[in-house]
């Protein structure tokens, strides 16, 4: 509990507890990328790889949907999701977030669906790996919010002539 609400013997508002899980927070190092960031950066260029392999190599692709300028499209978005990333962008990791959620929702209804228990084991698998790095993402997302918002503080060589 904060200070405040001790003193008062009640239970912290969301504000104060929100306010102690951003002050619990570690800005990131000049150059630290933690391991989940890798991973995602990782994650993101193997599907890129994937998404181009599996077009180029399918004969019939146009007869499933697909075309390879439509692939080259979604590579090339992974990739740009892994530069961002590895950049510590948080708009990036956050995009990467929404495409981790689509994949856990896809994953979940296709378990419902499940007709074998190898369909249903490769749906556990993905649903525990995207699970585990979507929540691990969380956090470094924080740690680059922290960093940036610590950039953004005045100080006493940056101060403007009307903050000193």
């Amino acid at each position: 509990m904060t200070g405040q609400a001790e003193q008062r013997g009640r239970r912290p508002s969301a504000a104060e507890r929100d306010a102690a899980a951003r002050d619990a927070l570690t800005p990131l190092a000049p150059g630290e990328r933690p391991r989940p960031l890798l991973v995602a950066c990782a994650v993101s260029a193997a599907l890129a790889l994937a998404v181009v392999v599996g077009a180029l190599t399918d004969r019939h692709l146009s007869a499933k949907g697909g075309s390879l300028p439509g692939a080259i499209v979604i590579a090339g978005v992974f990739l740009l999701l892994a530069r961002g990333m590895y950049q510590r962008r948080y708009g990036a990791v956050l995009g990467f977030e929404a495409l981790i959620a689509f994949q856990l929702i896809v994953a979940s209804l296709a378990l419902a669906l499940a007709a074998t228990l190898l369909a249903a084991a490769v749906c556990v698998a993905l649903i525990g790996l995207g699970g585990w790095l979507f929540w691990k993402l969380v956090r470094v997302m924080g740690r680059i919010q922290a960093t940036d918002a610590a950039a953004r503080e005045p100080t006493p060589d940056r101060l403007s002539d009307h903050e000193r």
